[in-house]
């Protein structure tokens, strides 16, 4: 994810994260997806239908739902913008932000549920 933002520097990266929802409402992330910021903004991002298309396939195809979105900060913090808050498009899913504002990115992720921003842990499992 953080390479993916990298890459797509000046403009916000975006992607969809794959895997299997908890009985916790937690998710196990199995992968990431890369998509395409439509938007081509440093402020804003959008995932297209095409990506949401193919990616909602390839989840389906594999047994896996779509958990969550991942996008990127240029330069500010980690945390949920009003924008952010305001797109949020499904409560289930979960929102991981990569902030690239200082030297080493920087990854959190929240749930956005009524406009309620609560973070959440984030374990990384080798293997």
């Amino acid at each position: 994810m953080a390479a993916h933002a990298l890459a797509e520097l000046p403009d916000e990266a975006c992607g969809l994260l794959l895997g299997a929802f908890g009985p916790d409402e937690s998710a196990r992330c199995n992968r990431f997806e890369p998509c395409a910021n439509e938007a081509a903004s440093s402020r804003v991002y959008s995932i297209g239908g095409r990506d949401v298309l193919r990616v909602d396939r390839l989840a389906e195809a594999e047994g896996l739902d779509v958990v969550g979105v991942m996008h990127s900060h240029t330069h500010t913090e980690p945390y949920p913008s009003g924008t952010d808050v305001a797109q949020a498009p499904d409560p289930a899913w979960h929102y991981i932000i990569v902030s690239l504002r200082d030297d080493t990115p920087m990854l959190r992720s929240f749930r956005m549920i009524d406009g309620a921003v609560t973070e959440e842990p984030v374990v990384i499992v080798a293997g």
